[in-house]
């Protein structure tokens, strides 16, 4: 039987790279588009590579043809309306990642599943990916173009503190300054490990049921953000002391966190996957995030370069939490 050919538009990425690796592993030809090494992530073995990004698509892949593209690096509208017609009649599958956040918020109800309404007044980001999916499904309805949306949430590696300001918030911890929450700490949220989310996807990869439809995958694990950094400071060694500051003032004070914390991680989700198990019957989440804490702070305490302390974004958090203490 012939190999599926796959072409992944940056293949080394968070959530590219273990599927990108599980695809090799599963027989699939699999040429990467990147612009260089990531040097935070081995090259993957056995794929070929080829040095372009998504804007030089057609100069990078010439007259070839695949069964299966995927972009994970795509923002825009007008990045897709490019890659249709770049890809007409030259590919079998054209798989586009979206993002969860672009369901409405706040959600009207749980669990959240694919045909939960696309809404996002808070972030350009979530506006940008449902433009997105509307140039993909006007393109399947009118020519059959041969798309499959992909919805991941917070998906994680070693390398990605799921906090917004990386290892300061692991820093403060260590050092016994309070960690901000938001809200009350008690909103449901999800993170998938990167090798989870990988079992799923490269399942769709070639499968005909998946052509025209969407799909989210996330782990079965809903976790509150006090559990998440609780988790996060048992693996570093600590007991967070949690301060629970309201989404809107942590927005005011620190308005570059503010769109993906009020359009995103300010609500609770809970997530529905039974669509894509309908066609990866055997996918399942096995990395807890206690485990995949435990992975991140290994990976930061093994190299010093890793730990970088924005000082700036510290002062800023003590502000918060004196304000919260008046």
């Amino acid at each position: 039987m012939t190999a599926l050919s796959a072409l992944f538009i940056g293949g080394n990425g968070i959530i590219s790279s273990a599927s990108s690796a599980l695809a090799v592993s599963r027989g699939i030809d699999l040429t990467l588009l990147n612009r260089g090494t990531d040097s935070t992530r081995p090259p993957i073995a056995g794929a070929r590579h080829i040095t372009g990004s998504a804007e030089t698509l057609a100069e990078s892949i010439g007259d070839r043809e695949f069964d299966v593209v995927v972009n994970f690096r795509s923002f825009s509208p007008e990045s897709v309306e490019s890659d249709v017609a770049v890809l007409a009649g030259r590919v079998g599958q054209y798989v586009y990642i979206s993002s969860a956040s672009a369901y409405q918020k706040p959600v009207a109800r749980l669990p959240i599943t694919e045909s939960t309404p696309l809404r996002n007044p808070y972030w350009q980001y979530s506006r940008d990916k449902i433009a997105s999916e509307e140039v993909l499904i006007a393109a399947y309805r009118d020519s059959g173009f041969p798309a499959t949306i992909v919805r991941p949430s917070h998906t994680y590696d070693r390398t990605l503190i799921p906090f917004d300001g990386g290892w300061t918030i692991v820093d403060r911890m260590r050092r016994g300054k309070p960690t901000v929450v938001h809200g009350d700490g008690t909103s449901l949220w999800t993170l998938t490990h990167n090798t989870d989310f990988a079992k799923a996807f490269v399942g769709l990869l070639g499968h005909p049921a998946a052509i025209g439809d969407t799909f989210q995958i996330t782990s079965h694990e809903v976790l509150t953000w006090n559990q998440i950094a609780t988790s996060l400071g048992a693996a570093a060694g600590t007991t967070p002391e949690l301060v629970h500051i309201a989404s809107e003032t942590i927005a005011a004070a620190i308005p570059e966190w503010g769109p993906g914390l009020l359009g995103d991680k300010a609500h609770s989700v809970i997530f529905d996957n039974a669509k894509v198990r309908s066609l990866v019957p055997d996918f399942v989440a096995t990395t807890p995030f206690w485990q995949g804490a435990r992975e991140i702070i290994d990976w930061y305490d093994a190299d010093t370069s890793r730990r970088v302390v924005d000082h700036a974004l510290d002062a800023a958090l003590d502000r918060l939490v004196e304000r919260a203490a008046r």
